[in-house]
């Protein structure tokens, strides 16, 4: 029974995102709202209906650990790239973290001072909102927070992260389009037409050429050589301390994966980043269907809840702030918001939805230095914050 447990809910969280994909092109309200917007809401309902198997958790575990990984390669093996934006990701980079840094010390004079472990926590905000879930439970071992804080910033997290997401993927990067330059990549009319209508080609029927003998074995190579990817990277990261693992694992994916879009034979490789792309889908329904609503104690954390809103959203309204004053490009702010306040693992999922290819690698990239400095910035927050 276990086993078939097992089999149900990996099966289950790999499949639905094809049915969601259906859906999406059948059925066009749907199809406004995205595929990523459904798989979290359905996540979100299969995580609290109460009637999951024990195996959930683990399930749980393992397929939000392993998509990521997968998909960065498979992203990265048909991407072109060049040093347009430079300017705009490193200025994304600085205002960012200082965006962050100043929310969290503005969210600790409104509400910090009436929460328990309130400089802890925010130094926590700063760990998690500009590296990620790793910086947080370090910072959680490093400032020797309470198991319950931890918990309910986590799970807070999640959903101040969904409403953060729903946002962005509504109105957000339309209206920032509107208001900000929106210059990444320099193309004309012409050539964002037609590159949009090439992607909406592909994506209709992206999967088709790969249900065949022959599209098998193509898939079979090009996933042989994400995992070898996969491999080298983990193996590389485990020679290094324990602590550096994450940031040296996406390091070398990046990297890696990087290398082999100049290989032309997999650079020209089809559908390697729609596949990638599934991945991240299966991610998402993950990830969504680990917020556990049952854990929220709205009337007892509504300081704690108000924090983590100034936090995230403040630091979006600050970095909009920045990037009209040093005209960064609207989709590089997002991209580099999204980082921080969600990690690199969901880079590529708002990539797709603004259908930039150009931001994928300077999220990553700023990703790859926020995990290296989250546990160093949120330290200092959590020192500056208790002499407040």
């Amino acid at each position: 029974m276990e086993i078939i447990n097992w089999i149900i809910l990996v099966a289950g969280f790999c499949l639905i995102p094809a049915g969601v994909l259906w859906l999406c092109k059948k059925v066009s309200f749907l199809g406004k709202i995205g595929p990523v917007m459904v798989l979290y809401a359905l996540g979100i309902i299969i995580g609290n209906i109460g009637l999951m198997p024990e195996q959930m958790p683990a399930v749980q575990e393992i397929l939000s650990n392993a998509m990521v990984p997968l998909a960065i390669p498979l992203m990265l093996f048909g991407c072109t790239f060049n040093m347009k934006g430079a300017r705009s990701q490193i200025l994304a980079l600085v205002t960012g973290m200082v965006s962050v840094a100043a929310a969290v010390i503005i969210g600790f004079f409104i509400f910090g001072h009436n929460i328990p472990e309130g400089a802890k926590v925010g130094g926590m905000l700063t760990g998690v909102y500009t590296g990620g879930t790793i910086n947080l439970a370090a910072l959680k071992t490093m400032l020797g927070v309470h198991d319950e804080t931890y918990i309910l910033i986590n799970s807070y997290d999640i959903l101040v992260s969904f409403l953060y997401l729903s946002f962005l993927l509504a109105i957000g990067i339309k209206l920032f389009r509107k208001f900000l330059p929106n210059t990444l990549g320099d193309f004309t009319k012409e050539d964002e037409k037609a590159i949009r209508h090439e992607m909406d080609k592909e994506n209709r029927k992206p999967f088709k050429s790969l249900f065949t003998r022959k599209g098998a074995a193509y898939l079979g190579r090009l996933l042989g050589l994400t995992i070898l990817i996969v491999g080298i990277s983990a193996g590389v990261a485990l020679l290094l301390p324990e602590s550096m693992f994450m940031t040296i694992f996406i390091l070398m994916l990046t990297t890696l994966g990087i290398a082999c879009s100049f290989i032309r034979k997999i650079h020209n490789m089809k559908y390697s980043y729609d596949i990638g792309m599934y991945f991240i889908y299966i991610f998402c329904i993950v990830v969504a269907s680990m917020a556990d609503l049952s854990k929220l104690d709205l009337a007892g954390g509504l300081g704690l809840m108000g924090y983590l809103l100034v936090a995230v959203f403040g630091s979006l309204m600050l970095q909009v702030i920045f990037a009209k004053i040093f005209k960064i490009d609207s989709d590089m702010m997002v991209i580099a918001s999204v980082t921080f306040i969600n990690s690199p693992p969901f880079v590529p999922m708002m990539a797709a939805a603004m259908k930039n290819k150009d931001v994928l690698i300077p999220g990553l990239t700023i990703g790859v230095i926020g995990y290296a400095a989250g546990n160093y910035l949120g330290f200092l927050m959590s020192q500056l914050l208790g002499l407040l």
